[in-house]
């Protein structure tokens, strides 16, 4: 190998080449050697033979030696004398001794994954490598690099004899990039046996690189050369033993790897690393002596202070040296700033470090904050900054001035920027209108905040360091904002404030908002000044410590024991009622009455203030005497738990007298008795002298006491009934209140007696119920009971009866008087009637009681009835009055049975007094002796439990007196009437038509027409010519519908009787309908046309018709006189008829004046059409004169039908039950027959009989 050395491309070469290289004024590179000379400690194999124990080897090729294996020991080093058995990895660096081929590496046996791997201290560049093997060279193996100190590897190179088995997917070249990793087999064969090499080149000679030393693929730290598979002879397939084994293995006489310390291009040579050696020939060191402003183990960054461009290595002809920074004499340091590089276009990047001087900037160009450039000193000047001189309060951002004179910008080198509210050169002064210099406020002083409210003349100045304003009289504060204490309603008036005028007793103390002007009021107190009370509370009246003497505890005269409270001894109770329009003069439910010596007892145990009060003595005589026991002159004085003492004025039956309560023990002094007859209350009223708000000794305290007695407060509520009370009263009496009770007093108004739960807040009365008493309304009035949601309920007890008008509070329960009973007195004992006579009751033994007034059974029992249970319940037979021969028991009419038995189907019944037999009287629908079948027109199985009888369901078209009309089991019908038939007799016969359910059938020859009278004849005709054929039997009996009577017409046909042609048809005479017009619709004015041909045709026809005038004629003559001969009562028939025979007349003139123009038809075509619209006329009088004659023929069948009735009737009379010996009752539903009956009672009564005739419609 050529053992050239070379330094770098600028320098000149330390050694000659064979031919002279040019010389490059750029980039420089240190020479290249050995990378493994001086490194045996970093180089390191995978597997090593003899490393635990010596093992025996054999070797192939010495096939023709007598000696073929060996042992190997590498426990000890190398020697080349005493230890040539040593094959550890560092025998493969080159040493070129003489023993050179004598020592070799060597794996162990059999291992076919082996690798070789150096570790590299630094960054080198690597060029190639060269192994020489002792045995085989590896059949398959690959070259693999690290560039960061074994984090991560990649591959340079696999080798194998057969790459596509060995590495599958790794492409087999030629290579066209530096970059590719191939694999190739020409260094893989099993031959030569010894000595053979493996070289690498990083770089590839057949590929063109400018700059041999950029790559990036020749920069290592680590070199690891794995051996994946060994090469055999194949004997080891088939023989398992170590002995066949202990042939192959991995063994290296040399590797050589070739390279150079990595700069970058910034060092022509290296030197040793810090701890490396540097006495060892040939070693290539790690450590470059950089050039180009650079430095580093591998000149990787800019050498201090040369930062002003970015590091970049040397390419070629650039030496991409590092630029020195500018910080114009104020720095010794800096650093490069990619972003200031690319801002300066790529031209500089350097950013100086900690300048000097008070200066600042990229260069240190510009001075610090709070300094600015003296204009006639160089900027590389030690004292070209100068400090400003500005207060830092007053000026902006903390007394920073202007850093240098630009006339353009307004900057003028030293000058102080105030803030917005300061002024002066150095800005430590306020502006007028400004107060208070600080560093913490951005505007530097404040403005004088002055509320234009309260200060003087509204002006806004203010002491420029305090920034206090002048205020008006009543206003206080810095700002003038607030009013002073007690005073509020901050304003332009002249004092700007007014006074709080909190009430002295609702309110707490007389302070308020001074916003709102609200004062601090006590418990359920409101309104601004507390001079108003919560809604459901109300201030106390002066007498509001009420103590009932009803309510008080009745005793005689002795020394009382007072232990928690204070007791006033004032004893019969007396309730007494108030007197209609008479004022009332007590409370509570009365007052009581007092005996000669007796004494009332009351508890006070309530007081909640402690003060002077008046004691208020109600009572009904004007006789008062005090008494007092002992010999102590002096009256009693109250002491209730609080502190205080007074002593009671003396005098004598004076209505009030005045306390003051003390917390001591009571039993010390001698009870005060009252002794009088009618005494109702005692009353303690606060002395509104003793209070603080009338005795304070101020103005308002004095205002307040002469107004209380100008106004005569106190007198007002000494009455009962006391009088409407002034505002001004009303006033102090709630401040007294509020003083008292800390507050308003809940209204509590009782839910059951008051109407609502509120109440008047003077005195806090509850609007009471009827009847209902108290404040609270708790309680019932006197003269009432029964407290509720109702109210009270009046006693009303019975002045007659009860000893007062009184009653229990709870039961109602009047006292009665001797012989009264009732709650009110007002009645009579149980048995007894007439109020105030009382006398027994009379009700033949079978009730108890009877009414109060009337003396009427009531409750009656064994089944009798009546106001003295004398006769027989409904349903029962019998005699039930006491004391009489024929008295019986009440018996059950056996109709079939007795009442609730469920087959009772009588209303009443009786015995008969000849033959004892039992008569009853069946309901509607019901027949037989004993009720026991159904009656005509009825049907059911009334024998069977539970069986009834039912109407028939026939809508009124059959007889029902006739036994067979409908059937009596199922009900349906058979002998239907009026012309009807069907199941029910619901629908109209075969050549019928109408309503069945309103007995309106008609035939189409001879139909009935309803009228007030009833049902008359009348007639209604198809016409032959225009009706269907197949509806014909002849020509005048047609069928037409059987509700509303329309003929079945031919085509083109209309009308009821289809009588004429449909518009724009004619010739209706045909007889097989009418044919179309026909007319030319461009010659004919419309496309209606004569109907002349039917005009033929039905003259014909009417002259047939006319032939039966003379019959019809008879024939309603006959209908006429028969009728009053029989004296039907229609009184429209007669009408009809006689209407009907003047309309036959009539039509006789019309049928002349038809020939007449019958005669006339060839004359003109309008005297036709005359005579058609007459014969129409004519044929609709006698379709209406058919209808009548048919109603008048149905009325004279209802007329028949009616006296068929009658005889019925009469038969049924004959046998109806007797009421007595001589008298019958007859029950009907009949109007004409109740009428024959009241007017010819002769026909059906015999002589000596009496009928009653009973009419009643729902029969």
């Amino acid at each position: 190998h050529s053992q050239c050395v070379y330094v770098c491309a600028c320098e000149i070469p330390l050694c000659s080449a064979p031919s002279r290289l040019p010389i490059y004024r750029g980039s420089c590179y240190p020479a290249t050697g050995d990378l493994l000379v001086g490194r045996e400690k970093n180089l390191k194999a995978s597997s090593t033979c003899g490393m635990r124990r010596k093992e025996p080897y054999c070797i192939v090729s010495h096939l023709q030696d007598e000696k073929k294996c060996f042992d190997c020991d590498s426990r000890r080093p190398y020697d080349p004398v005493y230890n040539t058995i040593n094959h550890r990895v560092e025998n493969v660096i080159t040493t070129f001794k003489p023993h050179r081929k004598k020592s070799w590496w060597q794996s162990e046996n059999g291992k076919s994954d082996v690798f070789v791997q150096l570790d590299l201290e630094a960054e080198f560049h690597f060029t190639h490598l060269i192994m020489t093997f002792k045995t085989f060279r590896p059949a398959a193996m690959l070259i693999e690099r690290s560039a960061d100190f074994g984090r991560t590897w990649q591959i340079y190179r696999y080798f194998s004899h057969d790459c596509t088995a060995a590495f599958p997917g790794v492409p087999q070249g030629p290579s066209r990039n530096i970059n590719d990793v191939l694999c190739e087999s020409r260094y893989s064969d099993i031959e030569p046996s010894t000595g053979g090499e493996v070289i690498y080149r990083v770089l590839d000679p057949s590929i063109r690189i400018e700059d041999p030393y950029s790559p990036n693929q020749l920069k290592i730290t680590n070199l690891r050369v794995n051996f994946t598979k060994l090469h055999t002879l194949g004997d080891n397939l088939l023989d398992p033993r170590d002995e066949i084994k202990e042939k192959y293995y991995y063994a290296m006489y040399e590797l050589v790897v070739r390279g150079n310390c990595f700069c970058y291009g910034h060092a022509s040579e290296c030197a040793p690393i810090v701890g490396i050696r540097d006495d060892i020939e040939g070693m290539v060191h790690g450590r470059c002596v950089c050039n180009h402003n650079t430095k580093g183990l591998n000149c990787e960054r800019c050498d201090d202070f040369h930062n002003d461009l970015p590091w970049r290595p040397a390419e070629g002809r650039s030496t991409n040296a590092c630029k020195k920074c500018n910080c114009n004499g104020h720095s010794s340091q800096c650093h490069f700033d990619m972003a200031v590089y690319l801002a300066t276009g790529n031209l500089s990047g350097g950013v100086c470090d900690d300048c000097q001087h008070n200066t600042m900037g990229r260069n240190c160009e510009t001075c610090k904050l709070f300094y600015y450039k003296d204009p006639v000193k160089d900027t590389r000047d030690p004292q070209v900054c100068i400090a400003c001189d500005c207060d830092p309060d007053g000026s902006q951002n903390g007394g920073m001035c202007d850093s240098h004179t630009e006339p353009s910008l307004g900057l003028v080198g030293g000058q102080c920027r105030c803030k917005a509210n300061v002024e002066g050169p150095r800005c430590d002064k306020c502006k007028t209108g400004f107060f208070g210099l600080s560093p913490h406020n951005p505007q530097g002083c404040q403005p004088c905040q002055c509320d234009h409210r309260g200060t003087v003349s509204g002006s806004s100045q203010c002491d420029p360091v305090s920034g206090d304003c002048f205020c008006k009289r009543l206003v206080t504060g810095r700002s003038c904002d607030q009013c002073l204490p007690e005073h509020w309603a901050l304003s332009h008036d002249l004092n700007g404030c007014r006074g709080c005028e909190c009430d002295v007793g609702g309110a707490l103390d007389n302070h308020c908002s001074m916003q709102s002007g609200q004062c601090r009021c006590r418990s359920h107190m409101t309104g601004r000044q507390c001079t108003q009370v919560e809604s459901r509370y109300f201030f106390m009246a002066l007498d509001h410590f009420l103590y009932e003497a009803e309510s008080a505890k009745m005793g005689q005269v002795s020394p009382p024991l007072f232990l928690l409270g204070a007791r006033l001894i004032l004893s019969s109770h007396y309730v007494a009622l108030h007197q209609p329009g008479r004022p009332a003069t007590w409370t509570g439910s009365g007052f009581a009455r007092v005996p000669e010596g007796g004494t009332l007892e009351f508890l006070i145990a309530d007081i909640p203030y402690s003060m002077e009060y008046e004691l208020l003595i109600r009572y009904e005589t004007q006789v008062c005497v005090f008494g007092f026991m002992g010999s102590s002159k002096q009256l009693y004085r109250f002491y209730p738990p609080r502190s205080g003492r007074g002593t009671p004025p003396h005098g004598l039956c004076e209505r009030s007298l005045f306390f003051h309560f003390s917390q001591m023990l009571m039993h010390k002094h001698p009870p005060l008795l009252f002794t009088h007859p009618d005494c109702h209350q005692i009353a303690l009223m606060p002395r509104h002298t003793s209070m603080e708000m009338f005795n304070a000794g101020d103005t308002a305290s004095s205002s307040r006491k002469q107004a209380y007695e100008r106004y005569r407060c106190r007198e007002g509520a000494k009455s009962v009934t006391r009088p409407m009370m002034t505002d001004t009263c009303a006033k102090l009496i709630l401040s007294m209140s509020a003083i008292i009770n800390d507050g308003a007093l809940a209204c509590n108004c009782d839910p059951q007696g008051s109407v609502s739960s509120m109440c008047d807040v003077r005195g806090g009365q509850c609007a009471c119920k009827p009847n209902v008493i108290g404040r609270r309304c708790d309680q019932c009035a006197p003269g009432t009971y029964g407290f509720g949601p109702s109210g009270c309920i009046a006693c009303s007890c019975s002045l007659e009866g009860a000893v007062t008008r009184l009653c229990d509070k709870f039961s109602g329960q009047c006292q009665c008087r001797p012989g009264a009973f009732g709650q009110r007195c007002d009645g009579c004992q149980a048995g007894h009637w007439g109020f105030p006579s009382c006398r027994p009751c009379r009700c033949n033994g079978h009730a108890d009681q009877c009414d109060q007034r009337t003396g009427a059974c009531v409750s009656c029992r064994d089944n009798t009835g009546g106001d003295k249970c004398d006769r027989c319940a409904n349903g029962y037979y019998g005699n039930p009055v006491l004391g009489k021969a024929s008295s019986a028991q009440c018996r059950p009419c056996p109709c079939p049975e007795g009442p609730n038995s469920g087959r009772h189907f009588a209303a009443s019944c009786y015995q008969d007094n000849r033959d004892r037999q039992i008569i009853c009287n069946c309901n509607q629908g019901y027949t037989g002796a004993r009720c026991e079948e159904c009656a005509p027109g009825y049907y059911g199985n009334p024998s069977r439990p539970g069986g009834r009888c039912q109407p028939c369901q026939c809508n009124n078209n059959i007889d029902m007196s006739d036994m067979e009309a409908c059937d009596r089991q199922t009900g349906q019908c058979r002998k239907c009437l009026y012309n009807t038939e069907g199941p029910d007799c619901g629908i109209c016969k075969s050549s019928y038509f109408g309503d069945a359910s309103r007995r309106n059938c008609r035939s189409e020859g001879s139909n009935t027409m309803v009228t007030r009278g009833g049902f008359c004849p009348s007639e209604c005709t198809c016409n032959f010519l225009g009706t269907d054929r197949g509806q014909c039997m002849e020509r005048e009996d047609c069928v037409c519908q059987r509700a509303s009577g329309q003929c079945q017409c031919q085509p083109n046909v209309i009308g009821l009787p289809c009588d004429h042609c449909a518009p724009n048809h004619w010739n209706l005479a045909s007889g097989r309908g009418c044919e179309p017009c026909g007319c030319d619709p461009h010659n004919s004015v419309t496309a209606a046309c004569n109907e002349v041909g039917r005009i033929h045709k039905d003259i014909t026809h009417a002259s047939h018709r006319h032939e039966d005038f003379p019959f019809e004629t008879s024939n309603w003559a006959f209908w006429l006189s028969g009728a009053r001969t029989k004296g039907w009562r229609c009184p429209v028939l007669f009408l009809f008829l006689e209407n009907k025979l003047s309309k036959i007349n009539r039509y006789q003139s019309e049928w002349k004046t038809l020939w007449s123009h019958a005669a006339q038809i060839g004359e003109t075509t309008d005297a036709l059409s005359r005579l058609e619209g007459d014969l129409t006329i004519v044929q609709d009088g006698n379709s209406e004169a058919s209808k009548e004659l048919s109603a008048l023929e149905r009325e004279a069948k209802e007329l028949n039908l009616t006296l068929k009735q009658l005889h019925r009737q009469l038969d049924i009379l004959k046998n109806s039950n007797f009421l007595g010996k001589n008298k019958r009752e007859v029950v009907t539903s009949d109007v004409p027959l109740l009428s024959a009956l009241t007017s010819t009672p002769s026909v059906f009564a015999s002589p000596g009989q009496e009928y009653v005739i009973v009419y009643n419609p729902h029969i």
